[in-house]
């Protein structure tokens, strides 16, 4: 609820198909309650959503006080509260340790770039185009590096690392990316997946952390959090932060699902870098288990995703305990509407990065094959799919449900074909267990919910094959897209 006493204006999250719902419900609501009370606007009451999206009134009844045992409800000063929001923003804020952010030392080979040639370059690696989002004069934008030299050899254990690895050279993405973050600006960084986004932001969020004039021992609390959508995705960015250690620094992983007394543990010991899906995260900060003020370098990884999963309350609440002058980054495989207005709002005057194209259609390199076939022949069609694969070709099928999962699953293993299933009600032990069979090809098929499907970053997928196609054929157009696979 975003203002107002007796009339306010009201927020929905979600799907399309949520906020619909959601916004019949309390139309509904309204237009009751208005014939119940008709000229009396204060009588209220509440309710709660269930999972198919009845509607329950409790048993209470209100009087003009607002509370059922008749007491009177405090009144807010809301325009109070407005004039002074400056006020209350400096008092909490008071404290904070100062905090530097330019780290960039630009190579000769950099600086002496023609502009002819910074063109030339970005088009020649995958179309980079670069804009200005402050408004008003605009900045110039840094020249791209070539080498990750050129990045860092300044940080010589960041070159020991990336030569360990056997990295030959940067990838579009992190030649534009880093000059820009190493100076300490907000960006937008769009692009698909595996396209390496991690790193572009990772490596740079160590230099930021080991250079803060407060030494690290010393903070109250994290400096770095990234926040992603999924549990598999955040333990994947736990294992780039540990392939790539740098100045002892220690990261920890928090999501739902994983031991919550465990991760309390962890963070309530210390550590530097928190990897999080927020709504676990969110749950830790409401009961005081971690400090988010110190927080000085904040990700937002695979934005999109996370709005379409109805994380957006949960990051506001937890960007609301992170010092307002941290430098952000943002990653995402499209630029909706949801993920502009979320840039808009927690990002300060970022340059973007996008690769390619910020069309939402499918990329080039999908081949998409819709057939509407019945129910019943659906699963010859998928076992003569399956016998028709090559020995190298590896395949992940989505299903609608987790029943589903399991008695595809189980059939297919009655007839001899080693499959894997992956939904949200498998223990983690076994979701992270059936994804390493399958990106080390112990097996080739992988039957998964588009739910737990989320934090698959696997590169070597040759078809998505849909077993349940969804009401929304173009989301489905739009998914495969960001992922890069065929279809």
């Amino acid at each position: 609820i975003l203002n107002g006493d007796y009339e306010a204006a009201v927020k929905i999250f979600g799907s399309n198909e949520a906020q619909h719902r959601a916004k019949e419900m309390i139309d509904d609501l309204v237009r009751r309650k208005n014939s119940e009370y008709p000229t009396e606007r204060s009588g209220f009451f509440f309710f709660v959503l269930s999972t198919d999206g009845d509607c329950y009134k409790n048993e209470a009844t209100c009087d003009r006080s607002g509370n059922p045992d008749g007491s009177r409800r405090p009144v807010i000063d809301w325009a109070s509260l407005r004039a002074n929001k400056e006020k209350y923003k400096a008092m909490k804020w008071a404290d904070l340790p100062p905090m530097k952010k330019n780290f960039y030392r630009e190579a000769w080979s950099v600086a002496n770039m023609t502009p002819a040639e910074v063109e030339k370059l970005r088009k020649d690696n995958n179309n980079i185009i670069c804009d200005d989002m402050k408004e008003g004069e605009k900045r110039s934008i840094p020249n791209l590096v070539c080498t990750f030299a050129e990045a860092f050899t300044h940080y010589p254990q960041i070159m020991d690392n990336i030569r360990r690895v056997g990295f030959q050279r940067p990838t579009p993405i992190q030649m534009q990316a880093w000059p820009i973050i190493l100076q300490g600006l907000d960006l937008i960084a769009i692009a698909q997946t595996g396209t390496g986004k991690t790193l572009a932001y990772l490596l740079p969020g160590f230099i930021h952390l080991d250079s803060q004039p407060l030494p690290m021992d010393q903070r109250d609390g994290p400096g770095m959090l990234v926040l992603t959508p999924t549990r598999e995705l955040a333990l994947q960015i736990k294992a780039e932060c540990s392939k790539y250690s740098y100045k002892q620094i220690k990261s920890t992983c928090i999501y739902g699902g994983g031991n919550r007394r465990e991760q309390i543990n962890t963070v309530t010991k210390g550590v530097d870098i928190v990897i999080a899906t927020p709504g676990r995260l969110n749950d830790l900060q409401m009961n005081n288990f971690i400090n988010l003020k110190s927080i000085t370098y904040l990700v937002l990884d695979e934005a999109d995703r996370m709005l379409d999963m109805g994380f957006e309350p949960q990051i506001m609440k937890i960007i609301l305990d992170i010092r307002p002058d941290r430098q952000t980054i943002m990653t995402s495989a499209t630029w909706p509407d949801g993920v502009r207005r979320l840039s808009k709002s927690y990002l300060k005057d970022p340059l973007m990065v996008y690769v390619g194209t910020l069309d939402l259609a499918a990329v080039n390199t999908v081949e998409q094959n819709v057939l509407v076939i019945s129910e019943e022949e659906k699963r010859a069609f998928t076992r003569e799919f399956i016998d028709c694969m090559k020995p190298e070709d590896k395949v992940i099928i989505f299903v609608g449900r987790k029943l589903i999962a399991d008695d595809l699953s189980s059939d297919f293993s009655l007839q001899g074909i080693p499959v894997q299933s992956l939904h949200g009600d498998r223990e983690q032990y076994d979701r992270e267990q059936a994804l390493d069979d399958f990106k080390k090809g112990k097996v080739r098929i992988l039957i998964a919910t588009d739910l737990a499907s989320r934090g698959l970053d696997v590169h070597d997928v040759t078809h998505v094959f849909n077993f349940d196609f969804p009401r929304n054929i173009e989301e489905y157009v739009h998914r495969v897209g960001r992922t890069g696979r065929a279809g």
